[in-house]
C-alpha cells in the first residue's frame, strides 16, 4: 500500500503527489547495473505551488530554503530505496524551514554571578598593578 501524504510537521500534511519525482542513471562506479538502470532519484517541491501550505509558512519556507526544495538520493542500488531517501531528505529540509526559532528569554544576571564577575576583575587588577614599574613615593 503507497503512502498518499507524509506528516511534516504537527499541522502539515504533504500529499505525495506535490512532490515531483525524477529519475536519472546515477553516477559513479557499479558496472552494467549503474549504466543502463535509472537508480539516482530527485525529488522536488514547488513551495509557491503547493496547495497544502499557508501563505505564511510559503514565506517562511521561501525565505530560510527558496522557492522550490530539491533533495537528491543515489545511495542506494534500487530506485524505490532512492525514492524513499529523497522523499524522506525533501520532507527533513522542509521540516527545518517551516520550524519557528524559539524566542530568547532575557534573564538578569544573579546575584552570585555579579560578585564571582567582580571578584575576578578585582584580581586581574590587582595582577595588572602588581605589573607596573614602581612609582617614586613606593
Amino acid at each position: 500500500m503507497e503512502r498518499e501524504s507524509i506528516r511534516v510537521t504537527r499541522s502539515v500534511l504533504l500529499p505525495l503527489a506535490e512532490i515531483e519525482i525524477r529519475v536519472s542513471r546515477s553516477s559513479g562506479p557499479g558496472g552494467q547495473h549503474a549504466q543502463k538502470s535509472e537508480t539516482r532519484v530527485e525529488a522536488l517541491f514547488d513551495v509557491e505551488a503547493s496547495e497544502t501550505l499557508t501563505d505564511a509558512q510559503k514565506r517562511r519556507v521561501i525565505g530560510r530554503a527558496g522557492a522550490v526544495l530539491r533533495a537528491v538520493a543515489q545511495d542506494e542500488r534500487s530506485q524505490a530505496r532512492n525514492r524513499a531517501l529523497a522523499v524522506d531528505r525533501l520532507v527533513e529540509k522542509l521540516r527545518e524551514a517551516l520550524a519557528v526559532p524559539r524566542r530568547r528569554v532575557a534573564t538578569a544576571p544573579t546575584a552570585a554571578g555579579r560578585e564571582r564577575r567582580l571578584t575576578g576583575k578585582r584580581r586581574r587588577a590587582q595582577v595588572k598593578r602588581g605589573r607596573r614599574p614602581p612609582t617614586e613615593d613606593d
